[in-house]
């Protein structure tokens, strides 16, 4: 179930982004980010898949935030706020998206500091 999911803690090139991307979906990653420890995962074929690979390593689910990241773009078109696990209604979040500001900001922060520019 995990053997596709990558856990990025240290940053990583577009390029291996890209590489990530063309194993799966070719021009787009799903990945869960986890605010809380600063990392994400990518490569899952969903993110639900990605969420139960961080909680069962230490992970708490108020902190993981579901993405999609295309390598072809830069930001912030390179990311989108969508995944049926940001569907929180007692975070408040009652879409697919992000809805609070204050989250997306810490999510790009995350995923700024992990995806290096090129």
């Amino acid at each position: 179930m995990f053997e596709d999911i990558v856990l990025i803690e240290k940053p990583i090139t577009k390029s291996e982004l890209n590489e990530i991307a063309q194993k799966r979906f070719g021009d787009m990653v799903k990945g869960v980010v986890d605010l809380k420890k600063e990392i994400m995962v990518l490569g899952g074929d969903l993110h639900a898949d990605e969420e139960s690979y961080l909680l069962e390593h230490g992970s708490s689910q108020s902190d993981l935030w579901g993405i999609n990241l295309y390598p072809d773009l830069e930001m912030p078109d390179m990311l989108e706020f969508d995944s049926m696990i940001n569907i929180r209604p007692q975070q408040n979040n009652r879409s697919r998206s992000i809805e609070d500001a204050s989250i997306q900001k810490k999510v790009i922060e995350v995923v700024n500091k992990l995806i290096e520019k090129q």
